[in-house]
């Protein structure tokens, strides 16, 4: 019986199952389509393809199918993954010249549920990997689940045969839910949060023009947070207050090499064939001189067949001497990059240690340092100010109670945590005094600040130096990430692009996010309904500055940082001690 091999460990949000869809009108035949899909893969639909624009669901049923059908067949081979990391598998794959075994792993599955099918267009090799694995799994009863943001004859550039294997399935759509389903969603997501709505509330939330559910969960969390900030219940008369000024939106720890030992009876034997070999070709001096250096270069450990090679030759090489000099120059790069694995604690893939003792393999080995030396680049210092006290807010503003719970809650019932500047206010300085609240109660966890344009250039300086894979890791790795000046995204399209993959992937895992921007979601100019869509469904708060009663109570309490001789008042007790002579 044939080895079972995994792609990777799916890594699934455990509240997204069937349980927790909220099946109304508008999603009623995919919700039930895809039941059954989980129920009996391979029976029914084949292919089912979902589609739906941003926000409504996709990745909920996606999700959903996985665990159903985990749990009613835990023997049964299920993947979930977006196209994206598909994409990655399949550039792998050709890059280590493994096409055919990674073809075979796929083909392995009983279940493949591939998220984003949109962004197949145009990629004639994944298409084509899809095709034989679509043809492979359907051969052996297993199932395809496919979601995308558009149906299939709207993918640009998409190849016929794969569209007729669409089109020979199921494809169903889910619309934007209408009134009743909003409400019932509304209390749905509440009732996750363990929180109570006063009557009339979920049903006023739902009257508001939502262009997807992340949209009506992003407006929900605002009640909510309100609720928690002040110790009571909203009423359904200020729930249109607190949304009114709300736009609508849409009109392995580090490998180490070990030097290999040259010590035993079999190195001697060795030595003593290579030494009577060069003893025989003493009548060809730069044979012997080949043998020499690579006996030499043998007992400390590295790998001659370059040496060897050329000495097999018929006549000795245009430039010997040029030849054994670049091998110790070889030599010696190998070993700078030894020391630089061994100091730094870079992990290599195991495949490459071997490299290290192979000049013939250096340009792999420098490939692969670099990649190492990418993944473990540690993120800037977030600034040591300001800190929450030294904002110029009311500390008991919602955008600052919830940016402390953001940061110091077990896990936040929000995601992301999206600040807007309002009156003169940087959102950034609001996610640093966060940052640094969060560090100080929990040091270990990994924590990335930057503005969206350092983001972008750090994409375009991995791209010049062939790095996208180490750096797209190096960043999916970290705990929290704050990101300022997003609305910088909108200039940009592959960079855009970049952070909704690293947006879901932090999201899939747990990881926190925060971003700040000089307005709401819906004004940003430039940004894909998917990610705005992504940003509206968290609790968007404003950083505005405090109010004109609240000044002097601030100065008071920051006179240690914000003092000036203008605001200084000096009292005497007696009233001729105040008196000041002008000196002539």
């Amino acid at each position: 019986m044939a080895t079972r091999r995994t792609l990777r460990e799916m890594q699934l949000d455990p509240t997204l199952t069937f349980q927790s869809f909220v099946v109304g009108p508008a999603n009623r035949l995919a919700a039930a389509a895809a039941r059954r899909a989980a129920e009996a893969p391979g029976t029914s639909y084949n292919p089912l393809f979902i589609y739906s624009p941003s926000g409504l669901g996709k990745t909920h049923i996606l999700e959903a199918i996985a665990h159903y059908a985990a749990q009613r067949q835990p023997d049964l081979r299920v993947l979930y993954q977006p196209v994206e990391q598909y994409l990655n598998d399949l550039e792998a794959a050709l890059s280590a010249g493994d096409r055919e075994g990674l073809r075979e792993r796929y083909e392995e599955l009983d279940l493949l549920l591939m998220d984003d099918v949109q962004f197949l267009a145009g990629r004639r090799e994944a298409q084509e990997m899809l095709l034989r694995t679509f043809d492979a799994l359907s051969g052996t009863g297993g199932q395809i689940v496919l979601a995308s943001d558009r149906p299939p004859g709207e993918i640009d550039d998409l190849d016929d045969r794969l569209l007729s294997r669409f089109s020979g399935g199921l494809i169903v759509d889910i619309a934007i839910p209408e009134y009743e389903t909003r409400v019932a969603i509304a209390r749905r997501k509440a009732d996750e949060r363990r929180a109570v709505l006063a009557p009339g509330v979920a049903e006023a939330v739902a009257r508001f023009s939502f262009g997807n559910v992340r949209e009506l969960q992003g407006a929900l969390n605002r009640i909510l947070a309100v609720q928690e900030l002040e110790g009571r219940t909203v009423s359904e008369r200020e729930t249109e207050a607190i949304l009114g000024g709300r736009a609508e939106p849409g009109v392995a720890a580090p490998s180490r090499a070990a030097a290999p030992s040259s010590a035993g009876e079999f190195a001697s034997f060795l030595e003593e064939v290579s030494s009577t070999l060069a003893r025989v070709v003493t009548e060809d001096r730069w044979r012997a001189q080949l043998e020499e250096a690579a006996q030499r270069w043998e007992r400390e450990g590295y790998q001659p067949a370059r040496l060897r090679a050329a000495a097999a030759g018929d006549t000795s090489p245009a430039d010997l001497e040029a030849l054994l000099q670049g091998y110790g120059r070889d030599v010696e790069r190998l070993r700078e990059l030894a020391a630089e694995v061994e100091a730094h604690g870079l992990a290599l893939p195991e495949e490459t240690l071997s490299a290290l003792r192979d000049p013939d393999r250096l340009a792999e080995l420098q490939k692969a340092v670099a990649a190492a030396r990418e993944l473990a680049r540690p993120f800037p210092p977030v600034p040591p100010e300001p800190t929450f006290e030294q904002l110029p807010v009311d500390p008991s503003s919602l955008a600052v109670s919830e940016a402390r719970r953001f940061v110091l809650s077990a896990r936040p019932p929000y995601s992301p945590f999206y600040v807007v500047g309002r009156g003169g206010t940087d959102p950034r300085d609001l996610l640093v005094a966060a940052a640094q609240e969060l560090l100080a109660a929990r040091p270990g966890e990994r924590v990335a600040l930057c503005a969206a344009t350092e983001f972008g250039q750090e994409f375009i300086r991995a791209l010049e130096a062939g790095l996208v894979d180490p750096w797209r890791a190096r960043w999916r790795g970290v705990d929290v990430l704050f990101v300022h000046g997003a609305e910088a995204l909108g200039e940009t399209e592959r960079t855009q692009d970049e952070f909704f993959h690293l947006f879901d992937e932090l999201t899939r895992r747990g990881a926190r996010i925060a971003i700040g921007a000089g307005g709401p979601p819906s004004e940003l100019k430039g940004i894909g309904e998917r990610l705005r869509s992504r940003f509206e469904g968290g609790l968007v708060v404003e950083f505005e500055p405090a109010a004109p009663k609240d000044a002097a109570a601030l100065a008071t309490r920051r006179d240690d940082w914000f003092r000036s001789p203008e605001k200084l008042v000096w009292e005497w007790p007696e009233v001729s001690e105040r008196i000041v002579e002008e000196l002539e």
